[in-house]
């Protein structure tokens, strides 16, 4: 199989305003202060996975000119460009489809462009676990991480997991208040959902014409253009039909395929400026 990074980063990072603007979004700023954008890290840290990766952007159109300049290794037919934001699941649907034209063997990993997981090591080794499984099986794969407070910024997924082992999911649980929180930290078994997603090109089609017919009908009726010239015109027609929904609405807590790998490493979305000056010391906006 070939194994394929789909890197989503066409949000505008508006929790991080007046830092991360709609002009310049956080994905594409040196946040941390380590001389890389988000993005940049985002891709060295798929880099040590495998050297054979295939790498794909999904942004919006306003965007495409920083994919460029920022991770200038990336072919230019596969840096997609959204005509406009439809959450993510027609944004993972297009690159899917487009993937499948050339590479119906495909592997891939689903990731947002702006986590911090600053131990690469461990991280490839989470990553090549959940490939080998679903290279082998009709699984999507969801990677968890252990929680270290009571967070109410992020999903949580339910499993009785363990680092380093694949396991059933029982159920994805939506940001909770404090006192929810807590009672899954006493609880055990509840992990962040870090929002990267593993599965095999077949696997991701089946689900989503099994769930989300919808969009899979704007995907066919786009596929006939791709890699031609009259791609980004169709794009710009048929993707604003699609629905607006995020991937785990339509997929996730439909399929009876879903699973979770724990891991253990340390992860932020950055989501916060609380977040990130945690991290390095600084709050990002005394230097605006």
């Amino acid at each position: 199989m070939t194994t394929h990074v789909v890197i989503m980063a066409g949000g505008v990072g508006s929790r991080l305003f007046p830092v991360s603007t709609p002009e310049h979004p956080k994905q594409f700023i040196d946040l941390l202060g380590s001389g890389k954008t988000l993005i940049q890290l985002t891709y060295e840290r798929f880099r040590a996975v495998s050297r054979d990766i295939h790498f794909w952007v999904v942004t919006s159109a306003a965007y495409t000119g920083f994919v460029r300049e920022q991770l200038p290794d990336i072919p230019a037919d596969q840096i997609l460009a959204e005509p406009e934001a439809r959450n993510t699941a027609p944004c993972i649907a297009y690159a899917c489809w487009k993937i499948k034209q050339k590479f119906p063997d495909a592997n891939i990993v689903i990731t947002p462009a702006d986590a911090y997981v600053p131990d690469a090591e461990s991280f490839a080794v989470t990553i090549r676990t959940a490939l080998d499984f679903t290279a082998a099986s009709d699984a999507i794969v969801c990677i968890g991480i252990a929680p270290d407070s009571p967070h109410t910024g992020y999903g949580y997924i339910h499993a009785p997991a363990e680092v380093g082992r694949v396991v059933k999911v029982a159920a994805f649980k939506e940001k909770p208040s404090v006192e929810v929180a807590q009672a899954y930290l006493k609880h055990g078994g509840y992990w962040w959902n870090a929002g990267i997603f593993v599965w095999n090109v077949g696997t991701i089609e089946k689900e989503l014409r099994n769930n989300a017919p919808q969009i899979c009908g704007i995907m066919d009726e786009l596929a006939p253009n791709l890699y031609g010239a009259g791609e980004t015109e169709a794009l710009r027609e048929l993707f604003p039909r699609c629905e607006k929904i995020s991937i785990d609405y339509a997929v996730m807590e439909k399929s009876s395929e879903v699973y979770a790998l724990a891991a253990d490493w340390a992860w932020s979305d950055l989501g916060s400026f609380e977040s990130i000056e945690k991290i390095t010391g600084r709050d990002p906006r005394k230097n605006l």
